[in-house]
């Protein structure tokens, strides 16, 4: 079973959109799977958008009524995947972003790399923000985020796409006490692939095409992004994973 994990923020125009690519994708490429969606407290049509699609799709869908951040609705997600799977060793949790950055298109890729023997699979996007300033922030980000959190041969750790096997995020989860995410946003991104690829066997890194659709969707100025990029780097302590990275072929 592969579970789909979406957390939305007021993402009406586009989640809709991104729940029917992945039915079309996973039709042709046809694997198990349960979407399990997080609308965390928006305050546009995204409840009744998901409502419509959630009579023809095989979705759980979790409404906050108000917005609990990106790290903790994220993490819940992965929480009841691994609540409902009875396979942890096969199963894998599949996290994809709700305003369509990226196409469920690399889904196959995701779920190959999985199949292979990957316990994380880090999404990196070929293509930077559209402004100059993001841009360079995003180029920054792996240095930013040091000497807290680093993971050798990664080279976005900001893409909010990964593939994690069960197995390895609970053993991650048996590892913390309290809440596995530190930071929010943009941050908890970079943090979460980086804690599970502690507790990985095998780390995969697989490049893709962002989505035709893809605009800066951050509402994050470079300077504010910068800034909370090196915090996290500061105060966060997170073991260099023994496993090295591999690049997906």
């Amino acid at each position: 079973m592969i579970y789909i994990c979406i957390p939305s923020h007021d993402n009406a125009a586009t989640v809709g959109l991104l729940l029917w690519k992945v039915r079309q994708v996973l039709a042709a490429f046809p694997r198990e799977y349960q979407l399990l969606v997080a609308d965390d407290g928006s305050t546009d049509a995204t409840e009744e958008v998901l409502s419509t699609y959630g009579q023809v799709l095989p979705m759980a869908v979790t409404k906050y009524p108000a917005s609990r951040g990106y790290a903790v609705t994220v993490e819940e997600l992965l929480r009841q995947a691994l609540r409902l799977t009875d396979r942890p060793k096969r199963d894998s949790a599949v996290v994809l972003n709700a305003d369509f950055s990226v196409s469920p298109s690399v889904l196959p890729d995701l779920i190959r790399c999985i199949e292979s023997g990957a316990d994380v699979v880090v999404g990196e996007a070929t293509q930077r923000p559209q402004s100059l300033g993001l841009r360079l922030v995003h180029r920054s980000s792996t240095w930013l985020l040091k000497p807290g959190l680093t993971l050798p041969g990664v080279q976005d750790l900001l893409s909010g796409v990964c593939a994690i096997r069960l197995v390895t995020l609970k053993r991650c989860l048996q590892d913390r006490e309290g809440a596995l995410l530190e930071t929010d946003g943009v941050c908890a991104r970079a943090e979460l692939v980086a804690r599970a690829s502690t507790c990985a066997r095998q780390i995969t890194a697989l490049s893709f095409a962002p989505s035709s659709l893809r605009k800066d969707t951050t509402d994050e100025r470079p300077m504010s992004l910068a800034i909370q990029l090196f915090r996290a780097g500061k105060s966060l302590r997170i073991p260099q994973p023994e496993a090295p990275v591999r690049r997906a072929s």
